[in-house]
């Protein structure tokens, strides 16, 4: 099996974020990464090239494909910044009209700008997220 794209890597979260050349979008990626360290307590760490991710947990599939990934995370994009693990938990559905101006990919939020959404109910989607993640969807794996 080959060897899955996105795991845990070695490169520092805060070198990533400082090349970033969009200004706004690094500057909304250090809110965000002090924000999700903060909710979840854990370090952020580089799941493959792009992604910023905070704890993880172990999947496991009917089919056997199985591996770990990040609980929660995001991704300075060019275009957006881009959420990831914070709509699994059926709770989310009755916050997102409440989040502001984003829109939904399959397993991630895309949004403009950190000032076009609302903080608190972004707090509580990370929150939400995050445990549901490690309690509910799979078990904590041991990366």
């Amino acid at each position: 099996m080959p060897d899955p794209v996105m795991r845990p890597t070695a490169v520092d979260p805060a070198l990533f974020l400082a090349a970033v050349p969009h200004p706004v979008r690094r500057g909304d990626g250090e809110a965000v990464l002090h924000l999700m360290e903060e909710l979840t307590g854990q370090p952020a760490r580089m799941w493959g090239p792009s992604i910023i991710g905070f704890g993880s947990y172990h999947y496991r599939y009917a089919s056997g494909h199985q591996g770990d990934a990040a609980a929660v995370g995001f991704s300075p994009r060019k275009a957006h910044l881009v959420l990831y693990g914070l709509t699994y938990d059926s709770r989310s559905e009755a916050l997102l009209p409440e989040l502001g101006k984003h829109r939904r990919g399959a397993g991630c939020l895309y949004v403009n700008r950190l000032a076009d959404i609302d903080s608190a109910v972004l707090e509580r989607l990370i929150r939400d997220g995050y445990q549901y993640a490690t309690t509910v969807l799979h078990s904590p794996s041991a990366s």
